[in-house]
């Protein structure tokens, strides 16, 4: 079966980073479909039905994104807000509809990894700081998965360095979709 992923990113067409995922991903259309938030929801009025519909046909989902301010592009926030209903996703009763799919990130961040641990510069690791995506997902009973991240975007993305993170991204992808 494909894997979604969703692609949450405010300025694709200017990105180094997600723009280059996303072609790579282009190349395999038998395992991979895109969903591209901003470009779908250019007025970031989102078709709750149409989303919830979409996510309920895939066992495996991956949500690729930015990661700056420390959280996700505001899209991305409405969309759990909005799409992830009462009753739907969650709640007494509700169905969950997302429960037991296998959900992780695709993150690109700005700064350099070694910035994100307990001794340097941001205090806290990754991990920790998309620990609400998982309690989240976990939330739904969805299956959150680890992570991807390319790190270093604004000072260490050389054009070497994103293709090495195009197809490694493919390889976490693959070892993903492999998952049962």
């Amino acid at each position: 079966m494909k894997t979604l992923v969703m692609i949450i990113h405010p300025n694709l067409e200017n990105s180094l980073v997600n723009k280059r995922w996303m072609e790579e991903l282009e190349k395999y259309p038998d395992k991979y479909v895109l969903h591209d938030l901003y470009g779908a929801y250019p007025d970031e009025i989102i078709d709750i039905e149409r989303e919830q519909q979409l996510v309920e046909a895939f066992d495996k989902i991956i949500f690729q994104f930015p990661f700056y301010w420390f959280n996700c592009p505001p899209l991305f926030k409405k969309w759990l807000d909005e799409v992830l209903t009462h009753g739907w996703a969650y709640g007494k009763g509700s169905e969950y509809k997302l429960a037991g799919k296998k959900i992780a990130l695709s993150i690109s961040v700005g700064i350099n990894k070694a910035d994100y641990h307990p001794s340097g510069r941001y205090k806290y690791t990754l991990e920790q700081l998309t620990a609400p995506f998982e309690i989240t997902f976990e939330y739904i009973r969805a299956d959150y998965q680890p992570f991807y991240a390319f790190y270093g975007v604004e000072h260490h993305a050389s054009a070497e360095r994103v293709e090495k993170s195009a197809k490694a991204y493919i390889s976490f992808l693959e070892e993903f979709r492999i998952k049962v």
